[in-house]
């Protein structure tokens, strides 16, 4: 019997989160076992229809705005199920892994732990905090070529979420790290 559990892929972008996750999908296919790949459907700087890094590794990946539609396109076949941009989704995404993973299900997480100001994103402490397996990713600071473990935001813009990649935000270590934007 297949046993399930919670495996959380964290860190600041850049860091390769989102490589990370589908380098787990795929080994699950080619384990022959049954996957379902998620991303957030705000997160469309790449191609629709798939779930792509930045350094253009991609899988196909259904689009879920909410936890609702998360739950509602699972394929009840899926054994592993892979969920990108977990930051973007709400205190539900909780309990609907728990759920998931309770029934036997392997549950794959991507996502920002932090946001552009430093402070914890989302949902992302409550599923790090549930996880069986947590992967810290790291970037190379571009300041100073450290250990990037923080977003910079490229800009003024104290909006939440702003989509983008290198126009818009770059890894820095702590040191190098400016709270709210440059």
């Amino acid at each position: 019997m297949y046993r399930g559990g919670i495996e959380v892929i964290s860190g600041c972008m850049f860091s390769g989160k989102t490589e990370e996750l589908l380098r787990r999908i795929r080994r699950s296919e080619l384990a022959r076992l049954p996957v379902q790949l998620f991303k957030h459907a705000l997160d469309d700087r790449y191609t629709g229809g798939h779930c792509e890094s930045h350094s253009s590794m991609k899988l196909p990946a259904t689009g879920a705005m909410t936890v609702a539609e998360l739950r509602s396109k699972l394929n009840p076949n899926a054994q592993v199920i892979g969920i990108d941009e977990a930051q973007f989704y709400d205190e539900e995404i909780v309990p609907f892994v728990m759920e998931l993973a309770d029934r036997g299900r392997q549950v794959i997480i991507a996502g920002l732990d932090s946001d552009f100001r430093g402070l914890p994103f989302g949902a992302m402490p409550q599923l790090l905090a549930i996880a069986e397996n947590v992967c810290k990713m790291h970037a190379v600071c571009m300041v100073c070529g450290g250990n990037g473990t923080q977003t910079q935001r490229l800009g003024t813009s104290q909006e939440l979420v702003i989509v983008g990649a290198t126009d818009s935000y770059e890894a820095r270590c702590r040191q190098c790290f400016r709270p709210g934007g440059v």
